[in-house]
């Protein structure tokens, strides 16, 4: 039986990851925080008892059904209501990632030239915006596979797919990512 420490750390060490990864999918931050914020109760809640190496794949499965039931209580939501005005894009300033930027200050202080700082953060916000371009089961995928870490049996396990499956969402998700950027002129 895990410790509430153990869990508290878990949480800790996911919620980033998680938080990046909600937003890919929602395209809303504060749906985000709400969808990661759920997922992490609902661990919490059912599956504390569980030994901690079971946490990884039960938070990421329970992040999966977060993120899908929030997409369906917005269909409803929106055929019900008529409410055409989530479909529209926002404006540039809602961007700011607050957790991300404390990451760059921590990791690149005093290494590298604002020159240097600048193409990376142009570099990164290509790369984010092509990959909310993604159709939602590569971006899934990729999301899953490279920016988790989670082999081709876990990804498969938590997308509720087979492993060929995630396979072809992956290779299609770099191929279309590589295109993309290359179309912009980024070659990594």
């Amino acid at each position: 039986m895990s410790s509430d420490r153990e869990l508290s750390d878990f949480l800790r060490s996911v919620e980033k990851r998680a938080f990046k990864r909600a937003v890919y999918s929602v395209r809303d931050d504060e749906a985000a925080l709400d969808i990661v914020q759920d997922a992490m109760i609902k661990l919490s809640e059912r599956y504390s008892d569980r030994p901690a190496a079971e946490w990884p794949m039960l938070f990421q499965r329970i992040l999966s059904n977060t993120m899908m039931d929030w997409f369906r209580h917005q269909k409803v939501r929106n055929a019900v209501m008529h409410n055409f005005t989530d479909f529209e894009g926002e404006d540039s300033d809602g961007d700011f990632d607050f957790l991300e930027s404390l990451d760059n200050l921590e990791s690149s202080e005093g290494t590298e030239s604002s020159a240097d700082a600048l193409e990376r953060t142009q570099t990164r916000s290509a790369i984010e915006d092509e990959l909310t371009k993604l159709p939602t089961r590569q971006r899934e995928a990729f999301l899953m596979r490279y920016w988790e870490e989670m082999d081709v049996a876990e990804t498969a396990q938590t997308m509720g797919c087979s492993e060929g499956s995630v396979k072809t969402h992956c290779s299609r998700a770099v191929h279309a990512l590589a295109k993309a950027l290359k179309l912009r002129g980024i070659t990594l």
